[in-house]
């Protein structure tokens, strides 16, 4: 059995349809991300899984309990990461872990949560003295006290350095390693591509795209050719004049130059046979396989032309 389930799953407020007929499930002691921009619908999926809001229409279950019943034995077998989670000030953190530790039936030592989330040195410290990233640490603390069997993390490395976030996506990929199942929204791409076992991608309220990482990005047909765009040349020029060297898929990022071709190597030589004609020296010059974020960016990009008003 999944451990959790969707199907056909609606919610309006109103004439605004936030969700509109989503369907996926997660297996036990799978990462799964799901991503989409503000206003496609993630957020309002991960909270009625949660049990914190009701579904318009659909079937859900997490762990074969109806989140919308909130009952005990669901509460106690999940936790839930949320962008702010309004932890006391006033507390230290070790008070803090101890004080969610003591809601929960099976529990993780304080101790052993204080080092899973790299927390040992602030254990003594007032919540409300952190910094924001390691306030972040305690949100992702309390989220996992409970040893819970699904756990759903909301944007949890929001604010951290890099050595932060590499320590929680260890951490993350241990708890799946060890069974626990993971429902992560994240708008670091990299993020999501380095830890989730399959990616739901939704926009405008639907499922636009599933699959592994690797899979959805061997989709994209081609190589991305990059470069930042010579001084010499003007923005409102750039898209028109690369077309004619690199093909029709140039897209302008400020003074980033990029196209997904399909043949790189003929690509390049056009364009660097270019630059020698005209005495220019293409910075940052470089040739990638292409990322999730890519995807993300081309399927998101079909959507919100496709529903054009959505918000």
């Amino acid at each position: 059995m999944a451990a959790i389930e969707v199907r056909d799953l609606h919610k309006h407020y109103g004439d605004n349809h936030a969700v509109r007929g989503v369907s996926f499930d997660v297996a036990p002691g799978e990462v799964y991300a799901l991503l989409g921009p503000n206003g496609a619908g993630k957020s309002t999926v991960v909270e009625i899984l949660e049990g914190h809001r009701a579904a318009s229409s659909g079937e859900v279950s997490v762990l074969g309990f109806d989140p919308s019943k909130s009952e005990r034995d669901f509460r106690d077998r999940i936790g839930v990461v949320l962008q702010s989670s309004g932890v006391e000030n006033e507390f230290t953190v070790r008070e803090v872990v101890e004080l969610y530790a003591s809601a929960y039936r099976s529990r993780r030592s304080t101790d052993e949560v204080l080092g899973l989330t790299g927390l040992d040195a602030k254990a003594d410290e007032r919540v409300g003295s952190l910094s924001g990233g390691q306030r972040r640490r305690v949100d992702l603390a309390l989220g996992i006290v409970g040893s819970p069997d699904v756990l759903f993390l909301d944007e949890p490395t929001t604010g951290f350095d890099p050595s932060a976030r590499r320590l929680s996506w260890d951490l993350i990929e241990q708890l799946g390693a060890d069974g626990t199942t993971v429902l992560l929204t994240t708008h670091y791409l990299d993020e999501a591509e380095h830890l989730a076992d399959r990616v739901g991608v939704l926009g405008a309220g639907t499922m636009i795209a599933e699959d592994t990482p690797s899979a959805l990005i061997d989709g994209i047909s081609g190589t991305i050719v990059s470069f930042h765009l010579p001084d010499t040349i003007q923005t409102s020029d750039a898209v028109g004049l690369f077309a004619d060297v690199m093909g029709e898929s140039v897209r302008l990022s400020g003074r980033l130059i990029e196209a997904t071709v399909e043949h790189s190597t003929r690509v390049v030589h056009r364009l660097t046979g270019w630059a020698v004609e005209q005495d220019i020296e293409l910075q940052g010059l470089k040739v990638t396989r292409a990322s999730l974020e890519d995807v993300y960016l081309q399927l998101t990009s079909s959507a919100d032309q496709e529903t054009p008003g959505l918000s």
